[in-house]
């Protein structure tokens, strides 16, 4: 059996570490449409039917959803494809192909009932059969020998989404059936927001089950057949995937007719198609997008992301041990204008948080206390806690006469990064704390990606080796839950832990929350976890970063992309009728 790479259903699951790029293209007023418009003029449309949307895809290397570990066809698949669940706007669980469902002994049974007006793309029914045979296949990808070497690796930060633990799933009748896990699992609803694929595409007669499973694990040859609101029309290698709208969608039909996934290199070529007039939308670049916003023939939609920075203590250096190292990270949080910070190296794209949760995630605590900006409430904690400015230097000295210094580490090349880092320093110097750039803090120019990556390979050899006090990094968070990861001292000699942070009643929370029977009581137990980070500051959380996807202004109606689906609401978009006779006349002219 050749060997296959893991779904992009588990890997979205990861919490990998993030490298931000802040260089953007600029976009010109030209946008490929011929009606124009005044600048400030506001004209309100009708929905109507038909059109075409043209969006940027990367190169296809497959269509099977299960496989694919692009994230702009991630999304582009989102549009022939659904799952049983998917993620709100507030991160928490809502129901698509299940019509509804139910929790029981203790966590580890869930009853759904399915939605019965759903069909396949090509006419055949969606039942039972084929979520049974959806989940059992990416189970038995889990399980095969070379498989599970690469899942050891994959999940060891806490082990988000782990399907490999459904014991069975049983069918109950064609709409209802049973998912059993072999433990408690307060994640398990999330870890079913995956891709269903049609049961009959793949068994046929006279093979056997495990044959069918390795043909739902393809990369080649695989036909695109969804229940989402497109269906699969054609494939021009290398060039574009056209989509054609599902007339028989189980929530109503879309307004837009058609869709076009372009293929371009990457998000910076798609810019400048956006900019031609080739395609209609594109994800920004960078933080510096308020520039698209003086196009008149650009629309800027903007969404906050999982990617979160923060700052992190190592926990294995005196300093920050006891009740003085505790002051200590206190006396950095209230030191840090997170503001100033989002302002003027961000742009204002950025959303600031004292937790490492999303601020508008359904599991975070709004009433637990912040951490503001205050210069004078950090040097009184100092200096109540033995520290004092003796030779009147502006940096404070312990009893000892010891300059109270601290290293800073990041990888700079990563330009939001050093920025960042410089004015952290500033702020932690203001306040009395000597801080050493560990870091490169001149301005490079021309730098190559072979340079960003050995400096990044160097920042995380002095993660691994414990070599820094501080250092300012992110995680891109996955969407389920779970922050075992970075706070159970399991998960110290994994790495990912890597501020050795140790706290009993931390663990056992942890492990609370990871087996909570119930959506209340999983929140019940993060409000704990919430208070037990506030209290002792493992990291000071910084903010979580924003992206914003970029539209042709013919495209109307209630825009609302998402992290996790930029085309959340695809089916609430529309482009006039004036519009849609431009593209005629414009294809008409092509062909003459």
């Amino acid at each position: 059996m050749r060997l296959k790479k893991i779904s992009t259903v588990i890997l979205s699951l990861l919490l990998i570490m993030t490298l931000v790029s802040c260089t953007v293209e600029d976009i010109q007023n030209n946008n490929g449409t011929k009606k124009e418009k005044e600048q400030n003029e506001v004209v309100e449309y009708e929905p109507s039917y038909g059109g075409e949307l043209v969006v940027p895809i990367s190169y296809v290397k497959t269509f099977n959803p299960l496989m694919n570990k692009d994230k702009s066809l991630y999304y582009f698949y989102k549009l022939i494809y659904e799952g049983l669940f998917e993620f709100d706007q507030n991160l928490n669980i809502k129901n698509v192909l299940a019509e509804n469902y139910s929790i029981e002994d203790e966590g580890q049974v869930i009853n759904i009932k399915l939605r019965q007006d759903v069909s396949w793309h090509d006419g055949e029914k969606f039942t039972a059969e084929d979520v049974k045979f959806t989940l059992d296949t990416i189970k038995y990808g889990a399980q095969n020998s070379v498989y599970r070497e690469m899942m050891s690796s994959i999940f060891k930060p806490g082990k988000p989404g782990d399907l490999e633990h459904i014991l069975n799933v049983e069918i109950i009748d064609e709409y209802n059936l049973k998912i059993i896990f072999d433990r408690s699992y307060s994640n398990a609803l999330e870890s079913l927001v995956l891709p269903i694929l049609p049961r009959h595409q793949f068994v046929e007669d006279g093979i056997n089950i495990k044959e069918a499973y390795e043909s739902a694990l393809e990369l080649d040859n695989f036909k695109p057949v969804g229940t989402g609101p497109y269906k699969f029309e054609t494939y021009n290698k290398l060039k574009s995937v056209t989509l054609v709208v599902n007339e028989n969608w189980w929530k109503g039909k879309p307004y837009i007719s058609r869709i076009i996934g372009k293929v371009l290199a990457d998000d910076r070529l798609a810019l400048t198609a956006l900019k031609a007039g080739e395609i209609d939308l594109a994800v920004s670049v960078g933080v510096d997008w308020e520039k698209y916003a003086q196009n008149n023939k650009v629309k800027v939609f903007e969404y906050p992301t999982q990617r979160y920075e923060f700052l992190g203590f190592n926990f294995s250096k005196e300093i920050f041990t006891g009740e003085k190292g505790k002051v200590l990270r206190e006396v950095i949080a209230y030191g840090t204008d997170k503001d100033e910070i989002i302002d003027k190296v961000y742009l204002d794209h950025a959303i600031k948080t004292d937790l490492p949760i999303p601020p508008f995630s359904w599991l975070v605590d709004e009433n637990l206390n912040k951490f503001d900006f205050n210069v004078n409430k950090a040097r009184d904690i100092l200096e109540e806690a033995g520290w004092s400015d003796i030779d009147e230097d502006g940096i404070y000295e312990d009893v000892n006469g010891k300059e109270l210094t601290l290293n800073l580490l990041t990888n700079s090349y990563n330009r939001l990064r050093k920025a960042t880092a410089d004015m952290i320093a500033d702020n932690l110097t203001e306040v009395g704390i000597k801080v050493i750039k560990d870091y490169d803090s001149s301005n490079k120019e021309n730098l190559t990606q072979d340079m960003i990556n050995t400096q990044w390979e160097n920042v995380q050899t002095k993660i691994a080796n414990g070599d820094f006090d501080i250092v300012l990094t992110g995680w891109n968070l996955s969407y389920i839950p779970d922050l075992s990861f970075a706070f159970h001292s399991s998960q110290i000699e994994y790495g990912t832990n890597f501020i050795k942070y140790n706290n009993e009643l931390m663990d056992k929370k942890l492990i609370e929350a990871f087996k909570a029977p119930s959506r209340n009581e999983k929140k019940s137990v993060y409000k704990e976890i919430q208070s037990i980070l506030l209290e002792d500051l493992p990291y000071i959380s910084l903010f979580f970063q924003e992206s914003a996807i970029l539209v042709n202004d013919k495209i109307h109606g209630e825009i609302q992309p998402k992290s996790f689906n930029i085309y959340y609401n695809i089916e609430e978009w529309f482009i006039p009728e004036i519009y849609q006779e431009d593209n005629k006349k414009d294809n008409n002219e092509d062909k003459q």
